[in-house]
């Protein structure tokens, strides 16, 4: 970040244009500084975000169809670029950014064409995408444009899309994928293909959500403390919600896998889960007695989002996978 660039009214005018969601009414770009001092700002944590996504990815052993990619709504262009960073530029055959607007298209272009000089980078719209990625617009679109979007997206081959973490956002998505689930093999977050559980009987107050962590240096970073101070944000809070969908097939998760929604509640003897699976969304407990170095590291909010679990009723019994109990071995054994 370099603070003599940034235009500090301009980013509290789009911070504002956010809240008041008047966002989608017109082009709030207006010059290229406005996004340049963005890209600086918002976009970062936007990017991480999509670091998150992407990184659960690479975990789940997803790699991308060598095709073009297309940055929809790109704004500065961060989700192209994160997708390009985790992957690689040479793993696809090009990037494709889109945006109302024309000074986000030429600056999402030039700072794409800067970090990956070897790759074709153009604007403007396929009529068929190969490689879809969606970043933040659903708080931009009425209702109509939402399903004018659903009926592109549609023609994919491969969709990432990641919104903010709210429970509107949220529902919005579990709509388009139960529209789609027919359509493409679901990646991710969902561990099953089955309906979303959010939408079951008595689970209307939850919501899908994650979130993703930021780099520990920005904690200490007085730039960046300046920009929270100012713009009013927390900075360890990265709530998100995504969709991952893919028209290749994918081979099924085990029935015993999980995956953990929001953040664990912690009480002294057991920790309290929402987590989804085939069987649907439901709290599970762990127990302090039962995985005493799992716990601890509950406690220490290190959650692995997918898990493998036996359980019984809303207790879970057994944990498959030993990896969270393997690390906080490790962890304990160094402490000592």
């Amino acid at each position: 970040m370099n603070l003599e660039t940034i235009d500090w009214q301009a980013l509290e005018r789009l911070r504002h244009t956010y809240l008041a969601g008047t966002a989608g009414n017109a082009d709030y770009w207006r010059n290229l500084n406005d996004l340049d001092s963005y890209n600086q700002t918002f976009a970062q944590r936007i990017g991480w975000k999509w670091d998150y996504v992407l990184e659960d990815l690479q975990q789940l052993g997803w790699t991308p169809p060598k095709a073009e990619v297309l940055d929809w709504g790109c704004g500065s262009g961060v989700a192209g670029r994160a997708f390009l960073d985790q992957f690689g530029a040479d793993t696809v055959t090009g990037l494709r950014v889109w945006d109302r607007s024309s000074l986000a298209m030429d600056f999402a272009m030039k700072t794409a064409r800067k970090r990956f000089p070897e790759l074709s980078v153009q604007s403007g719209l396929p009529e068929a995408p190969s490689i879809l990625l969606l970043s933040h617009v659903l708080t931009e679109l009425t209702p109509e444009q939402t399903d004018e979007l659903a009926n592109f997206v549609a023609k994919a081959e491969v969709v990432i899309w990641v919104e903010p973490g709210t429970y509107e956002s949220s529902l919005t998505l579990i709509a388009i994928r139960e529209r789609l689930r027919s359509q493409f093999s679901v990646i991710a977050p969902c561990p099953h293909a089955e309906q979303c559980g959010i939408l079951a009987p008595g689970n209307e107050r939850h919501w899908c959500h994650h979130f993703a962590s930021p780099p520990p240096g920005i904690f200490t970073d007085p730039d960046w403390s300046k920009f929270a101070n100012l713009m009013g944000i927390d900075l360890r809070s990265l709530p998100v919600s995504y969709l991952v969908m893919d028209k290749r097939p994918r081979a099924a998760m085990s029935a015993e896998t999980y995956r953990v929604i929001g953040r664990a509640r912690v009480y002294k003897a057991h920790a309290q889960f929402l987590a989804c699976n085939r069987c649907g969304v439901k709290e599970y407990e762990l127990h302090k007695r039962d995985f005493a170095s799992v716990f601890k590291q509950v406690k220490k909010g290190n959650v692995a989002p997918l898990q493998e679990w036996q359980v019984t009723g809303e207790r879970i019994t057994g944990i498959t996978t030993r990896a969270d109990e393997e690390a906080a071995d490790e962890d304990d054994s160094a402490s000592e």
